[in-house]
């Protein structure tokens, strides 16, 4: 049924837009409810929940060392094919930075349940602080030398919403009992799923993909391949097993996230490729996900 959902609420997205049914930014108002009410709920509800023990040092780090890889598979990426600083920057960010909650808590909810989308919460978090900090700054070296100050950073952190509420929900349970609201957040948090998958939909653009064959191809491949195979070795070497490492790595397997085209974008960094290789991912990682939940499930 979890699969079901998922297509039909993609396939809806896509539809309303292609016949015009809602307006062209409709997703615009969506991801208002789910910033600002899905994804708090989905972190009070949750998150109180945690144990916080080293097995969390694995979700909390995988965001930081895939865009580290994204980096380097990019820059080695650029000395075979010809690219301009906008393209390596696009690449970086959309390779470097995975959909870990739009399309994330969906298929880790779908493929691990519950208890794996409360380990998603936590690569989420990271993956935004990411955003913020690495990505902010590789979009500003790439663009016209354009830049930006600790204070902006942390701002842009602290005043997220779904930051906001993960940090709440780590606080406030050491002050308050916070559990007679744990209905609402529950029910709030079921919002987010079919919410954020209609979202996409409605956001999925298919062309120009002609025009980045190869930089497609090799972008895809370190997102929906060599970047889960990294957390995977790192997760092995450390021997970790168990929800936190399985889902890890099927988080960091998801598709580029649809945050970084639009930095890519407002920066004009190859925008078409970035917006490209985003709506290609989403696709692709329907499939590819199913092959990753089998090689944790297998390995961890």
């Amino acid at each position: 049924m979890n699969f079901l959902l998922i297509v039909v609420c993609l396939v809806a997205g896509w539809m309303m837009r292609r016949t015009n049914v809602l307006r062209e930014d409709a997703h615009i108002s969506i991801n208002g409810w789910i910033l600002y009410i899905a994804l708090p709920a989905v972190a009070l509800h949750y998150i109180p929940s945690i144990v916080w023990n080293t097995d969390v040092i694995l979700p909390l780090a995988m965001p930081l060392a895939v865009f580290v890889g994204a980096w380097i598979f990019v820059q080695a990426l650029s000395h075979r094919f010809s690219m301009d600083a906008g393209t390596r920057a696009a690449l970086i960010l959309t390779v470097g930075l995975g959909n870990t909650s739009f399309v994330g808590f969906p298929l880790t909810q779908a493929y691990l349940g519950n208890e794996g989308l409360r380990i998603a919460v936590m690569c989420d978090q990271m993956t935004f602080i990411m955003l913020s900090t690495l990505g902010t700054l590789t979009a500003l070296h790439a663009s016209s030398g354009g830049t930006v100050t600790a204070m902006l950073l942390m701002k842009r952190i602290v005043l997220f919403p779904p930051f906001i509420g993960f940090i709440a929900a780590i606080v406030l349970p050491l002050f308050i009992d916070i559990s007679p609201l744990d209905p609402l957040f529950e029910k709030l948090s079921l919002t987010l799923v079919p919410l954020a998958l209609f979202s996409v939909g409605l956001q999925v653009r298919f062309t120009g993909w002609k025009n980045n064959t190869r930089l497609l191809t090799f972008g895809l491949a370190y997102k929906l391949f060599v970047a889960p195979m990294l957390i995977l070795v790192v997760a092995l070497t450390a021997r970790l097993e168990g929800m936190a490492a399985q889902t890890s790595v099927f988080e960091a397997s998801m598709p580029p996230m649809i945050t970084a085209a639009i930095l890519a974008s407002e920066y004009r960094l190859n925008p078409q490729l970035a917006n490209t290789i985003v709506s290609l991912g989403i696709l692709l990682s329907l499939l590819t996900s199913l092959f990753w939940w089998y090689i944790v499930k297998l390995a961890l």
